[in-house]
């Protein structure tokens, strides 16, 4: 366990060791707005190098979930302030997942004045939770014109912003688990006919225009981004490993040029060795590997730089001191299949949803 605990520095990212803290769906926050429970939530799981948060939206029609924190208001650039201060207190950095989940919603879960949308008009299959309604089919979303694309780029550079000024030290772009990102680079998912639509260049437009645009506003070295190759999360079916090969060579080429901080790669046992091989080669910076790893597996993937950083999320969901039982070979809790998160009416009331990694 040698390189897992030791301190951390790739160009400005500099960490107190390896441990990667993973993104985790709460359903917590109520009417959108981080709370002193997430503050807590936080401030215990400071073992971690790097933190990494829920899921936040951009946008009111980025929500998707009930609960889901947003960073689009001054009154939620003050809530997460808290979380950062009890998170820096502690010597850990923490980067803002930002999550817009586009088709993978439903219009009990958004403000009244919005409703879904997606790179198409397609309804995902399968049901989501919302508080009114319980378990309901996925809403079908309305394929964004481009003036409406114009206006996401803005509403994320904006929100990239307010997450600067609530104390986080970057922001990490979901692009992955079957959201709006990953449902533009799928052709199954996006049949436009503009220049977003068509080629794998043109798929992936959307993901290096918004990047490029933050970049621009707070700096590359503070901007991650989460892949899921292969991924069948949000009704996401496959098509063809050599294109998506491609794509995500297409892709990590480009974060690359663009200079971003890190690559947070969300594994799965269908993902080749070569896609693995050649974003290490074309992608310079930190790359981040996360899923089913334990502790010697991770240890494994540090020793053989396949990875620089490695991330557990069920292990510190179940376990606030993840870290110090790592390092203690003190036996780990399990949370078996049912996560369990707070829901809108009690502290002590039946899940909403189960809270996987996202």
């Amino acid at each position: 366990m040698k390189k897992l605990f030791t301190p951390f520095e790739k160009g400005t990212l500099k960490l107190k060791n390896h441990l990667v803290m993973a993104p985790m769906t709460r359903s917590r926050a109520i009417g959108n707005l981080p709370n002193e429970m997430m503050v807590s939530y936080y401030s215990q799981r400071t073992g971690a190098g790097l933190i990494i948060t829920e899921g936040t939206a951009p946008s009111p029609e980025g929500l998707g979930y009930p609960r889901v924190p947003g960073i689009y208001s001054q009154s939620q650039v003050e809530g997460w302030k808290l979380v950062t201060d009890a998170v820096h207190k502690n010597g850990s950095k923490i980067f803002l997942q930002l999550m817009h989940t586009g088709r993978i919603s439903h219009l009990s879960n958004l403000p009244s004045e919005s409703k879904p949308v997606g790179a198409s008009d397609i309804r995902a299959s399968g049901e989501i939770f919302t508080d009114d309604h319980g378990m309901q089919p996925y809403s079908v979303p309305e394929a964004l014109a481009l003036e409406d694309i114009t206006k996401l780029i803005e509403n994320f550079v904006r929100a990239s912003k307010n997450a600067i000024r609530a104390g986080f030290d970057g922001v990490e772009i979901h692009a992955a688990s079957g959201y709006l990102f990953e449902q533009f680079l799928n052709p199954n998912v996006n049949t436009r006919d503009d220049q977003y639509g068509g080629s794998i260049i043109n798929r992936s437009r959307l993901i290096v225009d918004i990047v490029k645009a933050i970049a621009d506003a707070i700096g590359p070295e503070k901007i991650g981004i989460r892949f899921s190759p292969l991924s069948r999360m949000g009704d996401q079916k496959p098509y063809g490993e050599s294109e998506v090969n491609q794509t995500y060579t297409y892709l990590s080429s480009e974060m690359n040029q663009i200079g971003i901080a890190y690559i947070h790669l969300s594994t799965n046992p269908d993902i080749p060795e070569k896609t693995y091989r050649i974003i290490r080669a074309v992608f310079d910076h930190t790359i981040i590997y996360c899923n089913g790893l334990n502790a010697d597996s991770a240890e494994k993937v540090l020793q053989n730089n396949e990875a620089d950083l490695v991330a557990f999320g069920r292990g510190f969901l179940a376990n606030p001191d993840f870290v110090n039982r790592l390092k203690k070979n003190i036996p780990l809790d399990d949370l078996g299949d049912n996560i369990i998160c707070i829901s809108k009416e009690s502290d002590n009331s039946k899940y909403s949803r189960d809270n996987k990694t996202e």
